[in-house]
């Protein structure tokens, strides 16, 4: 059953708690009815319940009924006459004990009748504390009693019971609290820690006294937490002290116990304590708030309180207000903790309720989360645990953390978590999806869907998705199509579903077709996809010509290629896998005639057979001007009239001159320079290039009346014609600009020519009768005839050994040897092989 909690001002409300409380069923609800609880002791096999009516009840930590006798004929144990004081329970589980104000004392053995014992005191005992070890045989059989002094009994030789007093106390034994050779306890003045083996007090730890409350009037909690470590919760105080071993020389320089306490910690609460114990290394406090409540002018509800101290501050990290039954008419001293230490299972008695508080495990903690909507916290705390609990796991909980995520319409957020929770999970995939679809959302998903052919969800799902973007989102539409693998939807399907889309709309459509061309290409309808891509003039068509090859279907479409990029066409056009033939282009650009310049500039580059080089000086000479003169000086293939007459017509002179002076009609050419460029050093240059002397005659008749023109001839000429001639024909009173300079270079030029001239008359007449001589030397040089010398004619040698058969040679200068019986016509004056040779 669980327990109504509420959060205290001190816990946020998106804090997550520290602890789940139930509370206690079965039949201890039937004991509460009847009666009321006492005090309470809980061992790790069973739990025991004094009540009002003293009587000692058995449960197990569920709230059943245990049989108490060692018999199991008894369910209960009336142990006292009036209301149990307190209860204490043995290491192993085997014997309790327990006190009253009537003034008994029970030692009762649950599963044997021996070493149990029941003390008529004859006063009020408060507390009592069985040794940890009393089951065990030798151990002494001891226990402990507190009223107004603390008194040890143990068994003696023969089994006799010894009482020892300890300690005579200032007014009653509030608690007592045993733990191996230690034992605490409180009295009105504060706390005492005695040590058994060593039989002496190790020290008194006083309890400060308010103005306006008694101590007395508060009941003392201790509690050993750990070796050696001892807990103190008293009013609203606590403090936890060290049970410390003093060093060797303390002990051999001072006359003190070999064991002392060290309060370590203290801390003040906003609570009266009812209760404490360890948290793993917090400290737990069962509180009630000081003040009562505002309204009602009553107590409280009680308090557990998780706080962290081991910083030498109290800091309360969760506190939960506890909904126990009557809690308005209970003070402090009525509630009561207790714990199973090791389980970290804490015990909240009242009179008339047992709630069990006990730490969130990760199944509470990921509830808890996703009930507070923290869900992805709760994913978290679920992946490291490995995914899966007995309750939960990533999956469940992440699909009803994307379904919260999508009624917020945080569709970004629920795609991200989609591809988190699903991974490798088609049916989650594809059950998630269409989630997003029922929102028109799954555009969110796309990205995040399987694109893997081996984990690909169905088909039907990517087409949903291609569908939402076709109504909605061509540019994203266009994005999947080119992205995603074909294989993971029907092409067929999508194809018809854009084009039925493109009946419809007007807006977007070049996105549409692109997409539509490759869609196309997938289902390797190539020619389909050609005409998408030419009808929205999309440069794809380039590739997808080259890539699969389609140079025959383009015949027809090469306008329409060179309208969409003629600097990638020209090139695709002219490759050698095309091999479209360039009648074919021509007839398609014949009324094109800035695209045929375009394309036949290009095909003069790589097919220099001039076929078209008539054309192209027409197109030069309408597109490209400065082209024109270089073409016509380095091509041969033209008609030159037809050329003339084009630039003729455009007035292009310099391509004139070159023209004319081609064909030869140089005088023509030289005046269109003069006359029309009116450049004399052009013309300067144009007879020196041809050196006529006629030529040179009508450059200087025609430039003479002109006296800028005279000047330069008179600087130039010098060097070609005979300057007279120039000369004799400047008028009478012509003016000159730089006369004497430009006399005075023609003259030096000319002078300096005739030098040039008599110099290589000189050399070349001392040349040659250097060579002359020479050759006379070397002629007149013998010739070394050796026995491998052959006669040219007979191939026989020309040194005969036998003198007999010897005849006359004849031997050039070339080194060619003849018998001469073997030369047809005698001696003659010239080596006949090598007359053969230069014939």
């Amino acid at each position: 059953m669980t327990l109504n909690l509420e959060s205290c001002d001190s816990l946020p409300p998106d804090e997550e708690p520290k602890l789940k409380y139930d509370r206690m069923g079965n039949d201890v609800q039937n004991i509460l009815l009847k009666d009321a609880v006492s005090c309470i002791s809980v061992h790790t096999k069973f739990i025991c319940l004094g009540t009002q009516w003293g009587v000692i009840h058995l449960l197990d930590h569920e709230g059943n009924t245990v049989p108490i006798s060692p018999d199991h004929n008894h369910k209960d144990l009336q142990a006292h006459a009036i209301a149990v004081n307190k209860i204490s329970v043995d290491q192993n589980g085997d014997y309790i004990a327990s006190c009253s104000d009537d003034g008994k004392v029970l030692v009762y053995g649950l599963y044997t009748n021996e070493n149990t014992h029941n003390l008529t005191l004859g006063r009020v005992v408060k507390s009592v504390a069985l040794d940890p070890h009393y089951f065990k045989s030798g151990s002494g059989r001891r226990f402990l009693t507190g009223d107004n002094k603390l008194t040890l009994y143990e068994k003696t030789f023969l089994n006799r019971l010894r009482s020892t007093v300890l300690c005579e106390c200032e007014g009653y034994v509030q608690a007592i609290c045993w733990h191996d050779r230690f034992v605490a306890w409180a009295s009105e003045v504060g706390v005492r820690v005695y040590d058994l083996v060593a039989r002496c007090s190790l020290g008194l730890i006083q309890w400060e006294k308010a103005l306006n409350r008694s101590i007395e009037d508060f009941r003392c909690n201790l509690l050993w937490s750990a070796h050696n470590t001892l807990m103190i919760g008293w009013v609203d105080t606590v403090r936890i002290c060290i049970i410390r071993k003093r060093s060797l020389i303390e002990l051999q320089t001072r006359d003190v116990t070999e064991y002392l306490v060290d309060p370590v910690y203290t801390f003040q609460s906003d609570y009266f304590i009812s209760g404490l114990g360890p948290f793993n290394d917090q400290l737990v406090l069962l509180g009630v708030p000081k003040e009562p409540d505002s309204e009602t002018g009553k107590t409280q509800r009680p308090v557990l309180s998780v706080a962290d101290y081991k910083d030498c501050e109290f800091c309360e990290v969760s506190t939960d207000s506890l909904n126990i039954r009557g809690y308005e008419e209970y003070s402090c001293n009525d509630y009561y903790l207790d714990m199973l230490i090791e389980e970290s299972r804490f015990f909240i008695v009242s009179p008339k309720d047992i709630v069990i508080a006990s730490p969130y495990d990760i199944d509470d903690r990921v509830s808890w989360l996703i009930d507070h909507g923290r869900y992805e916290k709760a994913i978290t705390v679920l992946e490291e645990a490995g995914g899966r609990t007995s309750k939960h796991s990533v999956v469940t909980v992440g699909v009803q953390y994307l379904d919260h995520l999508l009624f917020e319409h945080l569709f970004e957020e629920a795609a991200i978590l989609c591809a988190r929770i699903c991974k490798n999970d088609k049916v989650l995939w594809e059950n998630q999806i269409l989630k997003f679809a029922e929102v028109n959302q799954l555009r969110m998903v796309s990205a995040y869907v399987p694109r893997n052919p081996e984990q690909a969800l169905s088909s039907h799902i990517y087409e949903l998705i291609i569908y939402e973007y076709l109504k909605v989102d061509p540019v994203g539409l266009l994005k999947l199509v080119q992205e995603w693998n074909p294989a993971l939807y029907k092409t067929g399907v999508i194809i018809k579903e854009v084009l039925e889309h493109l009946l419809t709309t007007e807006v977007d459509k070049n996105i549409y077709l692109e997409a539509l061309a490759l869609l196309y290409c997938y289902q390797k309808k190539y020619d389909k996809a050609l005409t998408a891509y030419l009808k929205i003039q999309h440069k794809n068509v380039f590739k997808l010509i080259t890539q699969y090859k389609m140079y025959s279907v383009i015949y027809d479409k090469i306008l329409d290629l060179m309208n969409l990029d003629c600097d990638t066409a020209i090139p695709l056009l002219q490759s050698k896998e095309a091999k479209i033939p360039i009648e074919v282009v021509e007839e398609q650009l014949r009324n094109h005639d800035l695209y045929l310049f375009k394309y036949l500039d290009a095909y003069s580059k790589v097919e220099p057979n001039g076929h078209y080089h008539g054309k192209l000086v027409k197109l030069y000479a309408k597109y490209a001007r400065e082209k024109l003169l270089p073409f016509l000086k380095c091509s041969d293939n033209y008609p030159i009239q037809e050329a003339l007459d084009i630039c003729h017509g455009n007035e292009f002179y310099p391509e004139m001159v070159f023209l004319l002076g081609r064909i030869g009609n140089t005088r023509e050419a030289l005046q269109i320079i003069i006359e029309n460029l009116k450049d004399i050093n052009q013309a300067i240059n144009f007879c020196q290039e041809h050196n006529d002397r006629e030529l040179w005659g009508d450059l200087i008749k025609q430039t003479v009346d002109k006296p800028e023109c005279v000047t330069l001839l008179l600087k130039r000429i010098g060097n070609y014609v005979d300057p007279r001639i120039l000369i004799q024909n400047i008028q009478q009173g012509c003016k000159i600009k730089d006369l004497k300079e430009s006399l005075v270079k023609m003259m030096c030029d000319y002078h300096l020519q005739m030098s040039v001239q008599e110099a290589c008359k000189v050399i070349t007449l001392r040349n040659y009768f250097e060579l002359h001589e020479k050759m006379i030397v070397n002629q007149q040089r013998g010739i070394s005839v050796t026995d491998d010398f052959l006669c040219s004619v007979c191939q026989g040698r020309i040194i005969m050994r036998d003198l007999s058969n010897a005849s006359d040679l004849v031997v050039y200068n070339c080194r060619h040897s003849f018998h001469i019986e073997c030369l047809p016509n005698g001696i003659r004056e010239g080596c006949s092989v090598c007359s053969a040779v230069k014939m």
